[in-house]
């Protein structure tokens, strides 16, 4: 179930929309590389909850960016979200044959491929950011720029996935756990809503109010995330479910309990929300966002 009927044709929409960027962005070339972008086609289109691309512009439209503009930044962002999921699926980390219900990337092409196809999707977000479409101003592109990477990097998704390996073979307390998510989940989704401030041009007032937003959002869903490992149904999540278990890893259910795990979602997505007073309704989006993410089945 959606969080709320209006969110499901804003899904739908960023969907269509991303897809159609990316078709553009990736045309197929009559020369070797055709299995690459074909594998990166694979990836990218037709799929997923595109919640990130969708926070990107529901933060954008509270500063009035320009949608096109707003739409590039999404693509980036997808973009590097995308890369991140096929190499985790790789055999030398999750091992996952499913990802948004269709075989994982290095089983329908193979371990190369894939390696390849996540490394030049990481690249074309920057080039994406770079370009002066996305924005006029090189300041507003480098500060962009900036802030993905240091999503991505070792301050964020690449440190988180470490972490997340290390904790197949080790027992993690609970702000360790935290910290971990924070990184491997938080920090991409932080840079979503972001972006929208730094395209904006907002003021600090509103980048704190923002980042607060962020920190109990990322925090939420993951919860989400732990809670569907252990309740949801694979056949809904598209992926494998109660594989954290199997491995091992200490998650916030583990940690929590189920019950204990739920409330404290619900209190992350009461805070989040509590950060937009002020936005009015040209945050009901985001309002709308934060519900989806701790009610959605996928």
């Amino acid at each position: 179930m959606y969080a709320s009927l209006s969110l499901k044709p804003a899904l739908d929409a960023i969907g269509t929309a991303i897809d159609q960027r990316f078709d553009k962005l990736l045309p197929i070339p009559a020369d070797p590389r055709r299995r690459l972008v074909e594998a990166m086609r694979y990836a990218a289109m037709g799929g997923g909850k595109r919640m990130r691309p969708l926070l990107v512009v529901a933060s954008c439209d509270l500063f009035h960016v320009d949608k096109e503009r707003a739409l590039r930044t999404a693509i980036a962002t997808e973009c590097v979200h995308v890369y991140s999921l096929v190499h985790d699926d790789l055999p030398c980390m999750d091992d996952d044959d499913t990802r948004r219900g269709k075989p994982t990337l290095h089983k329908a092409f193979d371990e190369a491929t894939a390696v390849l196809a996540g490394d030049a999707l990481q690249a074309l977000a920057f080039e994406v950011l770079a370009d002066e479409a996305t924005h006029e101003d090189p300041y507003v592109r480098s500060e962009l720029v900036l802030e993905l990477a240091r999503a991505s990097g070792p301050t964020g998704m690449a440190g988180g996935q470490m972490m997340d390996l290390v904790a197949e073979g080790e027992t993690f307390d609970l702000p360790t756990t935290t910290r971990l998510q924070q990184l491997k989940t938080g920090t991409l989704i932080g840079f979503a809503i972001e972006a929208g401030a730094i395209m904006g041009k907002a003021s600090a007032d509103n980048r704190v109010k923002l980042r607060g937003y962020a920190r109990d959002l990322g925090l939420a869903f993951q919860i989400a995330d732990d809670l569907l490992d252990v309740e949801g149904d694979s056949r809904r999540t598209g992926k494998a479910v109660r594989k954290d278990a199997g491995a091992g890893k200490a998650t916030f259910v583990s940690l929590l309990g189920i019950e204990r795990a739920r409330k404290q979602a619900e209190m992350l997505i009461d805070q989040a929300i509590g950060h937009l007073h002020g936005f009015g309704q040209s945050a009901d989006l985001l309002r709308a966002i934060a519900r989806f993410a701790i009610e959605r089945d996928r």
